[in-house]
């Protein structure tokens, strides 16, 4: 594509350790732009980011923000996980240098035909499952945004009439001033009130998803859920509804195929052959009879109500860092559904266990012991199943490290089981 930030002064606010903040990077100075990194973090803490950007002439401030770097540029990229008020933003806004997201700079110069998705819980499997479906289809489709992939690594490679499929978190919608050509709306739960506040203010931070559609494009919302369903009265584009009683993520992903005239055929044999999401009820290992399961990006009680559900009388290893949430409900259904509790360090674990009364939980610091614990109180037939209901940055770089060290732990389980 044309080098439209060809000397451009562009700075990069939040590396980041998910790969958004790397393809930025890595975007601007293909497009032979000055790139200037920026990030609280120290170098030590980002090393894995940083070995992936070492062979490129990037400046870096790291363990810190410098005031003279947000008047330095002339573009700056903000991670959606930087909040909207950090006051080295409002430093760039006094000297009028523009703000951008990765998402929000994609739409402007994409000319794909693009599907969001978001909600509390489900968006992750929703667009993989829409992405599979698109693909098996024969289309030209790719999948990108809160799944781990930078939307601005598709420009160039993207071209008019191709579908682009979009995961897109609160952070990366509230920033956002227009509406993919689909919009697909799961369920909202109670989550990161840490940051918004209030329930209304992290609904309203959803709402951009649909906001600036058109006649010509489709609102496609989960009747279910009675916030989202309102959300029908507001909606420029045509509303779709979809009926999702047990919660499997694949009628939101049928509607949308169908408006993509997708033949019936194909869906259900692409349904058929999904295989689900990294890090959502993933099942990673069996060991001696026993099931263990990968759930770490269940970060908010509602979720891991849900994964009980699913998985009862399971052997729960929960436990984080609070989000602003409560914990009442999650703890009557760990009473009702949970065989036993291995319980992580933080300020959510404290709360979950105010309301526990005389369960028995095992409190333990490390997820090496966390597996070591539930394996030995596992039985043939049990299910041991890491689903958090808390932020991990107390004891992880983040949610994925905490389900990669809990996947690492299982291998070394099974490997120590069969004398490897």
């Amino acid at each position: 594509m044309i080098r439209l930030f060809k000397g451009k002064k562009v700075l990069i606010m939040g590396l980041g350790l998910n790969g958004g903040g790397v393809e930025s990077a890595k975007f601007f100075y293909k497009q032979d732009a000055e790139v200037l990194v920026t990030d609280l973090k120290p170098a030590e803490k980002l090393t894995e980011s940083l070995e992936k950007l070492k062979k490129l002439k990037i400046k870096y401030t790291l363990g810190k923000h410098e005031e003279k770097d947000f008047v330095w540029a002339d573009l700056i990229i903000k991670n959606p996980d930087v909040p909207s008020s950090s006051p080295y933003l409002e430093i760039a806004r006094k000297n009028n240098i523009p703000i951008e997201t990765d998402v929000r700079l994609f739409f402007k110069l994409s000319k794909t035909f693009n599907i969001g998705v978001t909600g509390t819980k489900g968006k992750s499997t929703t667009a993989s499952l829409i992405f599979h479906i698109i693909k098996a289809s024969r289309k030209r489709v790719f999948l990108a945004g809160n799944i781990g992939i930078s939307p601005l690594s598709l420009l160039g490679k993207t071209k008019k009439g191709d579908i682009v499929v979009l995961e897109l978190s609160n952070f990366e919608l509230e920033d956002l001033k227009q509406s993919p050509n689909i919009a697909v709306f799961t369920n909202i739960y109670p989550d990161h009130l840490n940051r918004f506040g209030t329930m209304q203010e992290y609904i309203n931070s959803k709402k951009p998803i649909f906001e600036y559609q058109n006649k010509s494009d489709y609102f496609v919302l989960n009747a279910d859920d009675s916030i989202v369903r309102q959300m029908a009265d507001k909606a420029r584009g045509k509303v779709v509804f979809f009926s999702d009683p047990q919660k499997t993520n694949i009628p939101g992903a049928i509607e949308v195929a169908k408006i993509l005239k997708i033949p019936e055929k194909i869906i259900q044999k692409a349904i058929k052959s999904f295989k689900g999401v990294h890090n959502r009820q993933e099942l990673v290992g069996e060991i001696n009879g026993v099931k263990y399961y990968n759930d770490t990006t269940a970060t908010m009680p509602d979720a891991v109500i849900l994964a009980l559900d699913t998985f009862p009388n399971s052997i729960l290893i929960c436990g984080g860092q609070n989000k602003g949430l409560e914990y009442q409900a999650l703890a009557k259904k760990i009473r009702e559904k949970a065989k036993f509790v291995v319980m992580l360090p933080g300020t959510a674990s404290d709360k979950i266990k105010e309301h526990l009364g005389d369960f028995k939980v095992y409190d333990i610091f490390s997820m090496q012991e966390a597996v070591k614990t539930a394996k030995s109180l596992a039985q043939k037939g049990d299910i041991v199943l890491l689903s958090p209901g808390g932020a991990s940055f107390n004891l992880f770089k983040n949610e994925f490290d905490r389900g990669n060290q809990f996947v690492e732990q299982v291998k070394k389980l099974s490997k120590s089981e069969k004398g490897i």
